[in-house]
């Protein structure tokens, strides 16, 4: 809501003429006459702590004011003046409204780049050095998180932790998942003795909380996005048969599937357990990991990148060739 209220021309001279010159701290504003007016100017006679003294004497206890100080040196990073809107409670209701409406007026009009803060005080004591102690030090500590922006900061944490190979020990003091059914652990057995099946995917049962079996069967990578879900996470464990130099190879391949979509418990979850079903994985049914490989989609992975991964081509370096030696003429 906006009061119709604008800034006289003597203010915006007195005004500019306080940005000019460092020897003046600021001004104090009110409202007469449907205008907003300058009513006070404070001289700076030290410091901006030392100068909060004189606020004492010019303001009343009853009565709203706008305060703009230079808070910060003209070559300052931080623009250097503070608006401060002090409405006191005990105000009439009339005066408190109008002050609180006209705020961003005389913010706009004086030019709201020129203030780095702006800010609301009720009580003189708010306003002296002891106050804007307080305010600093309340200004300095983090806002509090919303619940999604909490897990949303588990969910970094946990990623990081699994990126940086934390301990299982550390994993589970985090409370994440880490009971394997057996079902899945000897799925994992019978991708490792190289039977009929290439592809085992692992589950995590949040209501249970253990990791289960989500299917085993046999696919080519190209069959990834088919039998790999999107819209929730997963762990694949993929034997990859192939030839290379007409050699036959079956590492196995560990692969982190996080579709942006999936649900924020899930990805804290998922992330936080994964080093722990690795560990299980290579410890109780006695895999070998070769490559970690973390991705958003199955369609992420491809035959490709996974040849690059194991075989990397080698950067062929070109020859000097001396230059031949001038024939005799």
């Amino acid at each position: 809501m906006q009061s119709g209220i604008t800034a006289s021309q003597e203010l915006l001279d007195a005004f500019r003429a306080v940005v000019l010159d460092s020897s003046v701290r600021g001004l104090i504003v009110g409202i007469e006459n449907e205008a907003l007016v300058s009513k006070e100017t404070l001289l700076s006679a030290g410091s901006f702590d030392d100068d909060l003294g004189q606020l004492d004497g010019l303001l009343m206890d009853n009565q709203p004011a706008y305060i703009i100080l230079r808070r910060r040196d003209r070559d300052s990073r931080v623009t250097p003046f503070i608006c401060i809107a002090y409405v006191p409670d005990i105000a009439n209701v009339r005066q408190k409204t109008l002050f609180a409406s006209t705020r961003n007026t005389l913010l706009r009009e004086l030019g709201s780049d020129r203030f780095g803060e702006s800010i609301f005080a009720t009580t003189k004591e708010e306003l002296t050095a002891e106050g804007f102690k307080r305010h600093d030090a309340h200004l300095a500590k983090p806002a509090p998180l919303t619940e999604e922006e909490r897990i949303l900061k588990e969910v970094k944490e946990a990623e990081a932790e699994a990126s940086t190979g934390a301990s299982m020990k550390k994993a589970t003091s985090r409370g994440v998942v880490t009971p394997v059914t057996e079902e899945a652990l000897e799925a994992l057995r019978n991708l490792r003795s190289g039977g009929f099946i290439n592809l085992v995917q692992l589950a995590v049962n949040i209501e249970k909380e253990q990791i289960e079996l989500a299917s085993a069967s046999t696919a080519a990578v190209g069959d990834f996005t088919r039998v790999i879900p999107d819209d929730t996470p997963r762990y694949s464990f993929f034997l990859f048969n192939h030839v290379f130099e007409g050699q036959q190879e079956s590492p196995i391949v560990f692969i982190y599937t996080c579709p942006p979509q999936s649900k924020i418990k899930e990805r804290m979850i998922y992330a936080a357990s994964r080093g722990s079903v690795v560990a299980l994985a290579e410890a109780d049914a006695g895999l070998k990991i070769a490559k970690r490989l973390e991705a958003s989609s199955a369609s992420d992975v491809s035959e490709l990148q996974l040849l690059e991964e194991f075989h990397p081509k080698k950067e062929e370096k070109e020859s000097f060739s001396r230059p031949k030696r001038p024939g005799r003429r």
